[in-house]
Order: structure tokens, then C-alpha cells, then sequence
């Protein structure tokens, strides 16, 4: 069986892939860059467009390759990658999209908001908001960790909410759609780094909309408990080599439902001895 070698760019790292004809033939008849501008411009326009699987086949790895593809343009203009974000965190939400893992999205610098401050309703298209517990990487991450050494490579710990915003139309797609459009990872707000022996495996956590608790649950409806998620976070980032710098954020994923947000609303994420994070959503 014939092999080819391409020097491809992943996350921003230059690396070598050797492809079999068989590889090339299966995964690389559809153009992951084309569908990729398509996904990297509804996010800009804040437009949604139809999802890609309705018009292409692709699979969970054509998915990545357009999220990869879709986040080179991001950094062409000047955003830096900051951290990992994960999804399908919870049991539940497994079974509901019939998968058997998690998923993972790139968060980039321009994504990173103040904890405090006003977000701008009119650049997304149907954002949500979620709560969850955020991590600080404190060494360079290039393989899969296992539970135990996790907290070795953890500065800290924050409580934090993640703005999901699916680039398709009626926030309706499949699995390889929401993989290919980044996870719908949009924004973030990460309230004030905690002790990293916290600990993390029941911890209640609310998300409050002027003031009235909407979502309430604990943290262990996230893998049983958050650090479990970090531990996956590593093990999927190094199945596709994606290095974890010192410094990066890697946000565990969602511990409610997430919220329609709407002009004028404030919104709070409090997590129990993590403290809190806030926002106010400006038309």
C-alpha cells in the first residue's frame, strides 16, 4: 500500500503525517477548507448557515479536520490559541447524541472576556451560556495523563461560564456538524483562580439570570467529577495532536443545561467554594 507524507499545521504546530492511499481516498475527497470558510464565516457574520452534513458526508475525523482548518483562519487573523474546551461531559448527554466520548473544541484568545463585562448580543447568532469549572495549566501538557498526576500540571481552578453559539441554523446538528464547527465554542468568562486542592467531585453549582436561579446541580454531573474531564481533555488532545502549553485554560464542560440568553439579562455562574463569575448581556 502506497504512503505519502504532508507537513500539516495543527493548533498552529507543524507536524509530519504520513497517509495511506486508502486514507487519502476515504478522507480526503471531501475539502475540509472550503467547508471550514463556510463554518469560520457565519461565526464572523454572525449568520447561521445550514449544517454541512445535509450537503457533504463526512466523518468525526473529517469533523476535526475542518474545526483544524476552520481555526488556521482565527489564528491567520491574529488570535492565539488559549486552552481546550469540552463537551458531552455528562452521561446523559452521551446517550442523547449516541456517542460513547467526549468531544473537544479549541478557545482562542479573542474568546477569553473580562469577568464583569458586557457581551455584545448582536455578534453571535443564538448564543447559551453555561456553567462549569474552569483549569489553569501550569506545565506543558504532550501526552495523556493519568488521574493521579493530573493536579501535578494544574496551577488552579476557577468557576467559569462558557458562551456556546452553533454556527448552524436553529442550533440543530449532528455530530460530526457540532465537532466540525468548534464544539459551538464562542466566549468564555473565568472567575478568580482557587486553590487546585479544592475539592471538585460534588460541588453545587448555579447559573442565575437577574438574580433568579434558572439551572442548578453538581459538579459531578460532570464525569462523576471535573477532573475526570481535564484527564479526557488530555488523552483526546494528544490522539490529535494538540499540545497543552503552560498557561492554558481547559474548561470541563457543562454541569446544567445551557440558557438562551436574551438583551439586558445578568447573568451569574456560582459554584460552591469556587466563588462566582458574572456578565451583562448588552443588545
Amino acid at each position: 500500500m502506497s504512503q505519502t507524507t504532508f507537513l500539516v499545521t495543527l493548533g498552529g504546530f507543524m507536524q509530519l503525517a504520513v497517509l495511506t492511499s486508502s486514507f487519502i481516498s476515504t478522507h480526503l475527497q471531501m475539502n475540509p477548507e472550503q467547508l471550514a470558510t463556510l463554518v469560520d464565516q457565519a461565526a464572523m457574520d454572525a449568520r447561521p448557515i445550514p449544517q454541512l452534513s445535509l450537503s457533504h458526508s463526512f466523518s468525526e475525523a473529517d469533523g476535526y479536520a475542518i474545526q483544524a482548518a476552520s481555526m488556521a483562519h482565527r489564528y491567520a487573523r491574529g488570535e492565539k490559541l488559549i486552552g481546550l474546551k469540552m463537551g458531552f461531559t455528562s452521561e446523559a448527554k452521551m446517550k442523547q447524541m449516541g456517542v460513547h466520548d467526549m468531544i473537544w473544541g479549541r478557545l482562542t484568545s479573542s474568546m477569553l472576556r473580562e469577568n464583569g463585562s458586557v457581551l455584545a448580543l448582536n455578534t453571535f447568532i443564538h448564543p447559551r451560556a453555561e456553567p462549569e469549572i474552569c483549569f489553569l495549566i501550569q506545565k506543558d501538557i504532550e501526552r495523556e495523563l493519568s488521574l493521579e498526576e493530573a493536579p501535578e500540571y494544574v496551577e488552579a481552578v476557577a468557576a467559569a461560564i462558557e458562551i456556546i453559539d452553533s454556527r448552524y441554523q436553529n442550533f440543530k446538528f449532528s455530530l460530526e456538524d457540532v465537532i466540525a464547527d468548534n464544539c459551538s465554542s464562542a466566549a468564555l468568562f473565568v472567575g478568580a483562580w482557587q486553590d487546585k486542592h479544592t475539592p471538585l467531585g460534588d460541588l453545587k453549582i448555579s447559573l442565575m439570570i437577574d438574580g433568579e436561579v434558572v439551572q442548578t446541580d453538581s459538579s459531578a454531573a460532570i464525569l462523576g467529577d471535573p477532573w475526570r474531564s481535564l484527564q479526557a481533555a488530555t488523552r483526546l488532545a494528544h490522539q490529535y495532536g494538540q499540545p497543552i502549553p503552560a498557561g492554558s485554560y481547559i474548561m470541563a464542560g457543562a454541569a446544567t443545561p445551557a440558557v438562551f440568553l436574551s438583551a439586558g439579562q445578568e447573568v451569574k455562574a456560582v459554584v460552591e467554594a469556587l466563588g462566582e463569575v458574572t456578565f451583562t448581556v448588552e443588545g
